[in-house]
């Protein structure tokens, strides 16, 4: 349990931080290291899925099933995103902050957080290094969010005080997300493995569907060489907490 607590709050305040402190950044410094941090975010998201979440899936409950689970957790949030329900913009200007919705992002980051609670618990209650490195997946994807929706919250006309504490309100959905998923997962063991596959859903269509795109737009060989490397960086962090199973 206090492993559940520590990571679930860094993952979400932990985020919070690392963002606000992006945000100090000159805008030239900031712009520098997003790519950096989303290159490096792919990686981790990708590993926790393919490393962490589907093999330990497929441990507990029959392939095909884990299988089709992914691929309807795919579909499903494909059309939540269409819904503007599940939305994970990273970068400052965007489509998605093009509309008026401030309050609207800060409900669905709410329950993004929420949501990305109930992953770690059930990560957590896989294992200890698998726990570790959802939430370390978790912390990296969370980071450029958190700043996209500085930048949004900033653009509507809050200041930086009042920007900073809606954020903490919404980031703190996770701690509870992680609670009742500990102790609902606890009672209801066997669908532990389908809610791995879902959340490696979320992870691969966060890394493919929103994160990639971005990536493709550098596309000098040095971009796609430093790019590359940070996303085997991500992949290998995982992999790492992984080995110490």
């Amino acid at each position: 349990m206090g492993w559940l607590i520590l990571f679930s709050l860094l993952g979400s305040v932990g985020a919070l931080i690392g963002a606000a402190l992006l945000l100090a950044f000159p805008d030239t410094v900031r712009q520098r290291l997003l790519p950096c941090l989303l290159s490096y975010a792919t990686g981790t998201l990708l590993g926790a899925a393919f490393l962490g979440m589907i093999p330990k899936g497929l441990e507990k409950a029959p392939p095909m099933a884990i299988s089709a689970t992914v691929l309807a957790g795919i579909v499903l949030f494909f059309l939540l995103e269409k819904l503007i329900i599940w939305r994970h913009c990273h970068e400052e200007d965007c489509e998605a902050h093009e509309h008026p919705g401030g309050k609207l992002i800060l409900v669905g980051d709410a329950f993004h957080n929420f949501v990305d609670g109930v992953v770690i618990a059930a990560a957590f209650l896989t294992s200890v290094p698998v726990g570790i490195a959802t939430s370390m997946a978790v912390i990296a994807h969370e980071i450029p969010q958190e700043l996209g929706d500085f930048a949004i919250l900033l653009h509507s006309g809050l200041s930086k005080a009042r920007a900073l504490s809606y954020n903490l309100l919404s980031s703190l959905t996770t701690l509870p997300g992680a609670l009742l998923g500990w102790y609902w997962l606890a009672e209801v063991r066997q669908a532990i493995p389908y809610v791995l596959a879902l959340s490696a859903a979320s992870f691969i269509y966060i890394a493919v569907a929103d994160l990639v795109p971005g990536l493709h737009r550098r596309t000098g060989a040095k971009a796609v060489a430093g790019q590359t490397l940070l996303v085997l960086a991500g992949i290998a962090t995982i992999a790492l907490f992984r080995l110490g199973r």
